[in-house]
């Protein structure tokens, strides 16, 4: 498969000192302890599905969610499960971190462009962790799929990969700290515009705040993807139209 962040895969359920058998192997360790979700998840899934012949399903999660999202099918794909990918409509991640390797992308883009299955990278303005861990030649993490970026007028472009890729562009850490700083102002000004629905709690204003120095913190935090879906629109070239048709999408 390639190389992959070790942290996300036992999140998933990487077995110590076992990999990834295809079934459970039931040890002293964890004969009283619950199955880790990815076997859960494989087997409530084809119980689901086995009583609807026309269901499909999709994977979708934020941050961490995201990760385990991808990585849910790539564990299908290792243990050749084809009747669950079959059934897959599709992957949506939000502020997802990079997974894996190369290696990893290309094992991954073999078995999703064979089962027809799209894949959706949403990420937010100047959010941290879709940079994150590096794309660069010490960690060697990549990233794929469709990425649909939001800036912080929640206007959308379809790119390959987000801006700044590694978040460590230093020109730009004042155009980020001023842009932290709208998006401190914009919190007062939506709820007011849009309706009480948008209004931020205490805890993500103080993320407002602290993004005032560590910009992309805040960035990350699940509300401004909510708002992304909600309030974004779309500003399209002509080769962003392109772009959309070639995945099959008709922009509004």
């Amino acid at each position: 498969m390639g190389k992959v962040h070790a942290g996300f895969v036992q999140a998933l359920g990487l077995q110590k000192s076992l990999g990834w058998p295809k079934n459970i192997v039931q040890t002293d360790d964890n004969i009283n302890h619950p199955p880790p979700a990815y076997y859960f998840l494989r087997k409530l899934l084809k119980q689901l599905l086995e009583k609807n012949e026309k269901a499909r399903f999709v994977v979708t999660g934020h941050s961490l969610g995201g990760a385990l999202a991808i990585l849910f099918p790539a564990i299908l794909a290792f243990h050749e499960e084809s009747w669950l990918l079959k059934r897959l409509g599709g992957i949506y991640t939000f502020g997802q971190p990079r997974v894996g390797d190369e290696n990893f992308i290309e094992y991954m883009k073999g078995h999703l462009t064979k089962h027809e299955v799209p894949y959706y990278r949403v990420v937010y303005s100047n959010d941290m962790v879709p940079r994150m861990p590096y794309d660069n030649s010490t960690f060697m993490f990549k990233h794929f799929g469709t990425c649909i970026y939001y800036n912080s007028l929640y206007r959308e472009k379809i790119l390959v990969e987000e801006p700044d890729k590694n978040g460590s562009f230093l020109l730009l850490f004042i155009p980020k700290m001023l842009n932290a700083a709208w998006e401190l102002m914009r919190s007062c000004i939506l709820p007011c515009v849009h309706g009480r629905k948008y209004q931020e709690g205490g805890l993500l204003l103080f993320m407002r705040v602290v993004g005032l120095l560590l910009p992309g913190m805040p960035a990350h935090c699940p509300q401004d993807y909510v708002n992304s879906t909600r309030l974004g629109s779309s500003d399209h070239s002509t080769e962003d139209v392109a772009k959309y048709q070639k995945i099959g999408i008709v922009p509004a």
